[in-house]
C-alpha cells in the first residue's frame, strides 16, 4: 500500500467518528422532526394539518412577532455597545486585559444563573431596580410583570450578556486594521470621526457580518433567558399575556407541556426556514469587500 493511500485511509478513519456523531446527533433528528411534522398525533397518516393550524394560530404569530422584536432590539444594540466598548478599551494603555475580562465575564457566566439574578433585581416589591426608582421619586415599574415592559426587560438581559462577546470580536477586528492607514489619514488632516467612518468601519465589515449573522441566529433561537425570567414558580413562560413568548419557547411548550410533538415539529421546521432565509439575506446585503 502506497504512503499516500495509507495517509488517506488514516484521515478517513479519524473523520468517520465525528461524521457518524454529527449524523446521529444533527442530521437524523432534523430529518425525523421534518417527517414528524407531517404526522397526526396518533401517527396514522401523513398530513399538512399541522402547518394549516400554524397559519391559523394567533399565539404562534404572536411568538413570531416577539421573536422579530428580539432580533430588532437586541442585535443592533449589543453590536453597537460592543463596538463602543472595544474602541474605548483600545485607547487604554494599562490593564487592557482586565477590562476585557470584566466585560466578557457575563458572556461566559451561566445563562440560568444570570437570568435568575436579573429576575430578582426586576422583582416588583423587593427588586433593586424599583428601590432605586423609589429613591429617585419615580413610581415603581412592573418590568417582567407588565406586558408593555416585559419584552424590553428580557431584551436588556440578552444585550447585557452578549455585548461582551461583540466587544471581544470587535477588538480582534480593530487589531487587524493596518495602522499605516491611520498614519496616512493623519498626515492628510483627517479628523478622528472621518478616520473611523472611512477606514475603521468599512474594514470591520467582515466582523460586522459575522456578529450580525450569529447574533440574529441566536436571537431567533431565544429560549433560556425567557424561560428563566418569566417561567418557574408557577409562572407561565412567555408571559405575561404571551408578551415575551418566542418561537422556541412556544415550540417547547407544545412539545413538553402539551406533549404535541407533531405540532412542535412543524414549528421547528418553520423556524429552520426562517433562520435559513434571514441568514442568506444578511449575507447577501451585508457582505461587501473594501480595498484601499
Amino acid at each position: 500500500m502506497k504512503l499516500q493511500t495509507r495517509r488517506t485511509l488514516t484521515a478517513y478513519t479519524f473523520l468517520i467518528v465525528p461524521l457518524l456523531f454529527f449524523i446521529s446527533i444533527r442530521i437524523f433528528p432534523t430529518l425525523y422532526a421534518f417527517s414528524l411534522s407531517f404526522m397526526t398525533q396518533d401517527h396514522t397518516s401523513g398530513t399538512i394539518d399541522n402547518y394549516k393550524q400554524l397559519l391559523q394560530d394567533p399565539v404562534f404569530w404572536k411568538s413570531v412577532l416577539n421573536t422579530g422584536l428580539y432580533v430588532i432590539v437586541t442585535v443592533p444594540l449589543q453590536m453597537a455597545l460592543g463596538l463602543i466598548i472595544a474602541l474605548g478599551i483600545q485607547r487604554v494603555r494599562h490593564f487592557r486585559w482586565f477590562y476585557r475580562m470584566i466585560y466578557f465575564l457575563p458572556y461566559i457566566t451561566s445563562i440560568v444563573a444570570v437570568s435568575w439574578v436579573w429576575r430578582l433585581m426586576y422583582d416588583q416589591n423587593t427588586g433593586v431596580f424599583n428601590q432605586i426608582l423609589t429613591w429617585l421619586h419615580i413610581p415603581p415599574q412592573g418590568f417582567l410583570g407588565d406586558p408593555n415592559e416585559s419584552l424590553l426587560s428580557v431584551s436588556a438581559v440578552m444585550i447585557w450578556q452578549a455585548m461582551g462577546f461583540s466587544m471581544l470580536i470587535f477588538m480582534a477586528g480593530l487589531e487587524a486594521v493596518p495602522k499605516h492607514f491611520y498614519e496616512a489619514a493623519q498626515i492628510d488632516g483627517a479628523s478622528k470621526w472621518k478616520m473611523f467612518w472611512k477606514i475603521t468601519f468599512p474594514l470591520l465589515n467582515p466582523t460586522i457580518v459575522f456578529l450580525a449573522v450569529t447574533g440574529v441566529i441566536q436571537s431567533l433561537q431565544s429560549f433560556t433567558q425567557i424561560q428563566n425570567l418569566t417561567g418557574g414558580s408557577a409562572a407561565n413562560a412567555g408571559g405575561p399575556l404571551n408578551s415575551t413568548l418566542s418561537i422556541v419557547v412556544y415550540m417547547y411548550k407544545n412539545a413538553f407541556t402539551d406533549f404535541n410533538m407533531e405540532y412542535a415539529s412543524a414549528i421547528t421546521v418553520v423556524l429552520f426556514i426562517i433562520i435559513l432565509l434571514v441568514t442568506l439575506i444578511q449575507l447577501r446585503i451585508l457582505n461587501k469587500s473594501y480595498e484601499y
